[in-house]
C-alpha cells in the first residue's frame, strides 16, 4: 500500500470511529480488508473498475464471506472518497458480487447447556477463585447472551445486586438494556472478592481485561469437562444458544432483537430456521384455521 493509500485509509478509519461508531476490531478488519485489495492491483487511489474487476479472479479461491466481507470494506472505502471529493468517481460498481447463504448457527441442545454448567458448578462449589470467575463468564453468556467483547470488557461494577439488567455499550457504539438473571448475578457477587480492588474490569487479564482468545480458551474448556466436543463450542455458541432457546421458549422475534442488539431484525430471524419443529408447533396452536391445519379441535 503506498503512503497516499495509507493516510486516506487512515482518515476513511477516522470517520468510521467518528460518525459511525465503529470499534477498534471493526477498524482493523477494514484495514486488512483494503490492504488485501492494494496487494493485487497497487494503489487504492487511483484503482478503477479495471482493476476493481480483477478481484474475483484474485481472490477466487477465497470463501464467499470473505470476498463479499472485502467487497463490502472497499464499496464504503470508495463512497467515502466519493463523498468526500477525493474522487470523481466511485468504481465500486465492478466489484465481485459472490453468492452467499448464509449459514445457520452452531447451537447446543438444552441437555448440553445443562451438562456444562453441571460441571462448572460443582468445580465453583470448592469456592476456588478461578472457578468462580469460569461459572460467572457461562452464566452471563449463555443467561444474557452477551458477544464475547461485550463480556470480557464488563466494567467491575455492571452487575449489582439487586439490579436484574445491566447497560452494555454494543456494536457501533450502541447503548442496549440486557437482563441478568438471578443466577448470573449470585455467580457475579460470589466472584466479585476475588476481583483485585485495582481493576476496573469484572474479568481481568494480564494489564487490562481477560481476553477474546482466552475466553475462547476457557468456554471449551468448560465444554470438554462436560464430555461436548470442544470445536463444537465457543463464546458465540453460547449466544447462538441463547437466542435459540428462548425463542423456542416463546420468545417475540422483536425482543430477541432487542436483547441481542441486532441493528436489523434480519439477523435475528435467523434463528426462526433452526428451530422449525416448534414454529410449525406454534402455528398449530395458535392459527385462528388451526383446525385445518392438524391443530385442536374446537
Amino acid at each position: 500500500m503506498t503512503l497516499d493509500d495509507r493516510a486516506l485509509v487512515d482518515r476513511f478509519c477516522d470517520m468510521m470511529a467518528a460518525e459511525v461508531g465503529a470499534s477498534r476490531n471493526t477498524l482493523l478488519a477494514y484495514r486488512r480488508d483494503l490492504e488485501a485489495a492494494a496487494e493485487v492491483f497497487g494503489s487504492l487511489e487511483s484503482a478503477g473498475a479495471a482493476e476493481l474487476g480483477r478481484l474475483g479472479e484474485a481472490w477466487v479461491e477465497l470463501a464467499p464471506s470473505t470476498v463479499a466481507r472485502r467487497a463490502a470494506a472497499l464499496r464504503r472505502f470508495y463512497g467515502f472518497l466519493l463523498d468526500e471529493g477525493l474522487r470523481a468517481d466511485d468504481p465500486s460498481s465492478a466489484l465481485p458480487k459472490p453468492r452467499l447463504q448464509r449459514p445457520l448457527p452452531k447451537i447446543l441442545d438444552t441437555h448440553e447447556v445443562e451438562a456444562m454448567f453441571a460441571v462448572v458448578e460443582e468445580r465453583a462449589a470448592s469456592g476456588q477463585p478461578l472457578a468462580l470467575r469460569n461459572l460467572a463468564l457461562l452464566e452471563l453468556l449463555y443467561g444474557s447472551g452477551l458477544r464475547a467483547t461485550e463480556l470480557v470488557s464488563l466494567p467491575k461494577r455492571a452487575v449489582r445486586a439487586g439490579q436484574p439488567f445491566l447497560m452494555l455499550r454494543g456494536k457501533g457504539d450502541k447503548e442496549r438494556l440486557v437482563p441478568v438473571s438471578a443466577r448470573a448475578a449470585q455467580a457475579v457477587q460470589n466472584w466479585l472478592p476475588h476481583v483485585p480492588g485495582e481493576s476496573a474490569w469484572l474479568f481481568p487479564g494480564g494489564k487490562s481485561h481477560l481476553s477474546r482468545v482466552r475466553l475462547f480458551q476457557l468456554v471449551r474448556a468448560m465444554a470438554g469437562l462436560a464430555g461436548i466436543a470442544p470445536e463444537r463450542v465457543s463464546p458465540h455458541v453460547l449466544r447462538h444458544a441463547f437466542a435459540t432457546h428462548l425463542l423456542a421458549g416463546g420468545a417475540d422475534l422483536r425482543v430477541l432483537q432487542s436483547l441481542l442488539g441486532h441493528a436489523d431484525i434480519a439477523t435475528t430471524q435467523i434463528y426462526t430456521h433452526v428451530d422449525a419443529g416448534r414454529l410449525v408447533e406454534l402455528v398449530n396452536a395458535r392459527h385462528p384455521l388451526a383446525t385445518g391445519l392438524g391443530g385442536p379441535q374446537r
